[in-house]
């Protein structure tokens, strides 16, 4: 598997290596790993892996598998993700609106979500999410100018961090149970995405963890800081 000219290279899993290809395919379903000429370890032993080991690695937060997931391979569900996940999000706030001694039939569903207080809670939490991302891109822009230097690598670190997370489909649990979860669930999924969201900026840049974490932080700061904002106004997010 050999990228065609002008195309990106790809990673070494590794050592973050760039890498021209894979693997060599020899026909007849025979197919040998390629080797790093940095390390001298194979460039993705993931190509051979199962995706369920490839995800459980992700969960775990291995450098090794987001470069696989980020470099390696294609995927374009970024944006869809990121809608889904806030449409989740989205509900559960919603859900948190209503009278707690009333449960919801499932089959008013459809006339619920025309509320306006389920478009407000998708809204708020839409632009909760793109603070996040702001202070976390100014953060990076003051301390890596260097990494963000072209659109492409603007654009590629926005797509890993949509990606890394992931951790909210977690709340699809909950919008399916409704009201049976707890704070602690939701606070721990909120430290996994976090988690996850560091992770990908350190793979992406190849940077430190301390840089990783200070845009984090400056990252909730701002998202915070919107938060705030809105109860400020008399809105209950």
């Amino acid at each position: 598997m050999e990228k065609e000219p002008g195309a990106p290279y790809y990673r070494c899993i590794e050592c973050n290596g760039e890498a021209t290809e894979l693997y060599k395919d020899y026909q007849r379903g025979v197919l040998r790993l390629s080797i790093c000429k940095s390390c001298q370890k194979p460039v993705d032993k993931y190509i051979e892996y199962d995706p369920v080991i490839i995800l459980i690695n992700a969960i775990l937060c291995k450098a090794q598998a987001y470069r696989h997931i980020l470099f390696n391979i294609e995927i374009n569900i970024h944006s869809k993700l990121c809608i889904f996940c806030l449409l989740c999000e989205a509900y559960l706030r919603w859900l948190q609106l209503q009278d707690s001694s009333q449960s919801p039939d499932p089959d008013d569903f459809i006339r619920y979500a025309k509320e306006w207080d389920f478009y407000r809670m998708f809204a708020i939490a839409s632009m909760e999410q793109a603070a996040f991302l702001i202070g976390i891109f100014s953060t990076l822009w003051l301390a890596k100018p260097i990494a963000l230097r072209t659109k492409e690598n603007f654009i590629f670190l926005l797509k890993a961090l949509l990606l890394s997370s992931y951790g909210k489909l977690l709340l699809i649990p909950a919008v399916i149970w409704e009201h049976d979860y707890t704070h602690l669930c939701l606070k721990l999924i909120k430290v996994f995405v976090l988690t996850s969201n560091s992770q990908a900026i350190r793979v992406t840049l190849n940077t430190s963890r301390k840089l990783c974490l200070v845009a984090i932080v400056n990252g909730l700061i701002l998202e915070n800081g919107i938060i705030h904002l809105f109860q400020r106004i008399g809105w209950n997010v």
